[in-house]
């Protein structure tokens, strides 16, 4: 387990790379790329195809918990490492990615719509995932009001902030927040062990300069993302669920 892993049930890294032109759709070029990924991860075997056939996957065996996996969609790349025991591994998996889709999927610099890297955690709770979140973050204050109407539930509740890190605006930051409680689970008190999540993505906009690399992009965005769950998502967000969860 991850130093992250300890903060939640499940702990993921994701990158993905978004193109401003399709990705090449022949079956040879698509094959090639995936088995040049299962050469480095020789463990990545199970191969399918989802969402109508423009969607292809190779991952790892989820039954341990703990896989990779890589993806392509029609204009996106995608890595993804999930409860990795070491974090520098996982970055090291989508660096490796990056490396090869110039030459495997011709993605040059220019292309590049968008580059991100994503860390989420997942927390496991039987009850009302909007009002535990309420607990823990709060509220706004201008709408705390409506959480204290008589008899009232709260039935959603997913705030999300984004934030630029430099002055032109490519560079930015997003925590968000995904609850999977429902109205019939409130109304009939019946709730199952869905997860709440917690996203924090660090993605930068716009093609690459002529003197930027994919590689080289990624590790700065990556850097960035790690320094924001420490510095601002752990110790706020991240172990005060946990506590509230535990407590329950």
């Amino acid at each position: 387990m991850s130093e992250y892993g300890a903060f939640s049930d499940d702990f993921y890294i994701n990158m993905n790379l978004a193109t401003e032109m399709d990705l090449p759709s022949g079956r040879e070029s698509l094959m090639h790329y995936f088995e040049q990924m299962r050469r480095r991860y020789p463990k990545m075997s199970n191969f399918y195809s989802r969402e109508n056939g423009t969607e292809f996957v190779l991952e790892e065996e989820k039954d341990a918990g703990a896989y990779r996996w890589v993806s392509i969609e029609p204009k996106r790349v995608n890595s993804g490492c999930v409860n990795p025991d070491d974090v520098d591994a996982a970055f090291e998996q989508h660096r490796s990615v990056l490396d090869s889709v110039p030459y495997e999927l011709s993605v040059t610099p220019l292309d590049c719509e968008s580059l991100s890297v994503m860390m989420g955690f997942d927390f496991a709770y039987r009850g009302n995932h909007n009002e535990i979140l309420a607990e823990v973050i709060g509220v706004a204050p201008a709408l705390e009001r409506l959480t204290q109407v008589p008899q009232s539930k709260l039935l959603s509740n997913e705030p999300a902030i984004q934030v630029a890190l430099d002055e032109d605006c490519r560079t930015q930051c997003r925590v968000s927040f995904e609850t999977r409680t429902n109205a019939y689970q409130i109304r009939t008190g019946e709730f199952t062990d869905d997860q709440i999540s917690v996203y924090l993505t660090v993605r930068r906009y716009e093609s690459l300069g002529s003197d930027e690399s994919y590689v080289g992009e990624f590790t700065r965005l990556a850097a960035l993302c790690r320094d924001m769950v420490d510095e601002y998502l752990v110790g706020s967000v991240l172990r005060p669920l946990q506590d509230a969860i535990s407590l329950r």
